[in-house]
């Protein structure tokens, strides 16, 4: 059986046939021993539990219906998955509902679950949960309680032929969760083009001592193909904690990695800046992170400060300057399109006004400019860069969106033909040659190809139109952040007779005094202002300070700007400031 024939479930089953007592997943429960609680599963005991999540489905519906995993960072949470496509159903991985309770109802009534599968401490939240949703209420199954050490009588037979493995719902930053159809050879198609482009030099297979490192939640496209799908699918030993733990302390991330064999790994941008400034000498005292393979920095936009942040601080305890690698994808290809991988980390600081006209051009350092990592040649998949409007692909230089087309590529959105039409349906115009007929994937984005690699500048629709001209607000951000270090939004809000930059500073409260506090507001109001002004050209009409969390985010961290248009027009934000 072929990799692109076969299914999650079959592979797990030949691991569990030829490595059954190899450690297949490790879980370092900080909330147990603030040193780490490590327990491990081998890969007989995985497919066994799977097993048992799968026989108890059996009574709940019929392959093909849609089984929710709402548990905690865990054993329980890997299994259920496991278990739901071993059963022949559509896994529908989402968070525990003490977080992101709006996200989660959204998605259940989205996707109508035949069953949900939690854990005993939670069922109380997730019972809550199912009382709103219309019609029969899915069956709840605890999976700690049931018997995960005694295989069932009757076990699931082969699921090779369910094409649908998963839902993985977006995270919502412009819109309602809205489920991507994942199907199994979407998975594999991913997991290979991970692994060509970051083990090329190995003949596109990673080392057998590797270790899959992560800290990202399950039920993210990142966290999900790293965590859990992604050790299935190599047979590499995965090492795992929760995002929880990471946050409490972003040293344990980089101790994991200087403790753990040939580490792979990933996080979004602000991880690697939480990385920089929490981690101490003393924390890594007597570690060394030489055997590091790779760090994929994804999900969200990647900064080039922060890059050479976290290299210069960890170059010290031997960090090899190709290990971090700046990486683009989305939930609608599975999760991975490209990244710079086998190389260093390579920016190029692009002449703003050029920008902000759609052409990509180099500058000086005194010019006002827009500094943007590359993501490399793409070669998992193919891309191009297409007018969104005409259609017709743009020259290398030239912004326009994204568009992607691969195996990776999911085929559309649950029970959402228009919008599933409009995204998944991209035709080329006068295609250039070698460029694959069929449909496209556009991704929403914008980006440009420069000397050949590929850089992001932002979504389309959050473009801000400031007296006639383009600005992207990722730009404006990032500038924001070299000052504040915190998350930020920069949104347009209109008045009679324009559009006007609002932009919305998270801080904390600093100093020893009432007069202290609001010197340090004035300061960074100053200095964010002067900086938007110089390397923008733009006019702050608001700037607006909050308190930390003020700001509305999607599960994977990246800044809701269109709820903060609405928060700030209903008035919904407490300011530390005062109005300018």
């Amino acid at each position: 059986m072929s990799a692109r024939e076969s299914s999650v479930p079959a592979v797990l089953a030949e691991w569990a046939r030829q490595q059954p007592d190899a450690p297949a997943y490790t879980f370092i429960d900080y909330d147990v021993d603030p040193a780490g609680y490590s327990q491990s599963l081998t890969w007989s005991e995985v497919h066994q539990r799977a097993q048992v999540v799968a026989a108890e489905l059996a009574s709940c519906g019929s392959p093909g219906d849609r089984v929710a995993i709402l548990a905690p960072q865990g054993f329980e949470y890997i299994v259920g998955f496991l278990g739901a496509v071993q059963a022949g159903f559509i896994a529908v991985p989402l968070s525990a509902p003490q977080s992101g309770v709006e996200r989660v109802a959204a998605a259940l009534r989205d996707c109508s679950p035949a069953a949900l599968l939690t854990t005993s401490a939670v069922v109380n939240d997730v019972d809550s949960c199912t009382r709103a949703l219309p019609g029969s209420p899915p069956a709840v199954i605890e999976i700690d309680a049931l018997d995960l050490y005694t295989l069932p009588a009757v076990q699931s037979g082969d699921t090779s032929q369910a094409k649908t493995a998963l839902l993985q719902y977006t995270s919502g930053s412009t819109r309602q969760p809205t489920g991507v159809i994942v199907t199994h050879k979407n998975i594999f198609a991913n997991v290979e083009q991970v692994l060509s482009d970051h083990f090329e030099d190995n003949g596109k297979v990673p080392p057998p001592d590797t270790t899959l490192l992560s800290w990202l939640p399950f039920y993210h496209d990142m966290g999900l193909l790293l965590g859990v799908v992604g050790p299935v699918l190599t047979g590499l030993h995965a090492v795992l904690t929760s995002p929880i733990a990471f946050l409490q302390k972003p040293a344990r991330w980089m101790q994991l990695l200087a403790s753990t064999s040939r580490p792979f790994s990933a996080g979004p941008n602000f991880a690697f800046e939480l990385a920089v400034r929490r981690t101490s000498d003393d924390d890594m005292a007597g570690l060394d992170l030489g055997h590091v393979l790779s760090i994929t920095n994804g999900s969200e936009r990647v900064h080039a400060p922060t890059v050479r942040r976290f290299t210069e601080r960890f170059s010290r305890f031997n960090l090899p300057d190709t290990a971090l690698r700046p990486s683009y994808g989305l939930a609608e290809a599975m999760v991975y399109v490209a990244s710079s991988a086998g190389c260093v980390p390579t920016a190029v600081r692009f002449d703003y006004e050029k920008l902000s006209s759609g052409y990509a051009k180099r500058c000086g350092r005194e010019q006002a400019g827009s500094e943007l990592v590359s993501h490399g040649a793409p070669r998992a998949c193919t891309v191009r860069i297409v007018d969104p409007e005409t259609r017709v692909e743009n020259p290398a230089g030239k912004v326009g969106e994204i568009w992607v087309h691969g195996d990776n590529v999911a085929s559309g959105y649950w029970q959402n033909p228009q919008l599933s039409a409009r995204t998944f349906g991209g035709r080329l115009v006068d295609a250039s040659p070698g460029t694959p007929q069929g449909r496209w994937l556009r991704t929403g984005d914008l980006g440009v190809i420069f000397e050949g690699d590929l850089f992001i500048i932002g979504r389309i629709k959050d473009v801000l139109i400031v007296d006639g001209r383009n600005h992207y607000p990722d730009d404006i951000e990032a500038t924001i952040q070299e000052i504040t270090r915190g998350r930020v939004a920069a949104i347009s809000v209109p008045n009679e007779r324009s559009e006007q930059l609002v932009v919305i500073v998270e801080l904390k409260k600093r100093g020893s005094s009432a007069e202290e506090a609001r010197d340090r507001l004035h300061t960074v109001k100053r200095e964010v202002t002067s900086a938007i002004s110089k390397s923008h050209g733009l006019r702050v009409e608001d700037l607006m300070v909050v308190p930390p969390g003020s700001i509305p985010i999607t599960t994977s961290g990246k800044v809701r700007r269109s709820t903060c248009a609405e928060h700030y027009r209903r008035g919904e934000f407490t300011r530390l400031d005062t109005p300018a």
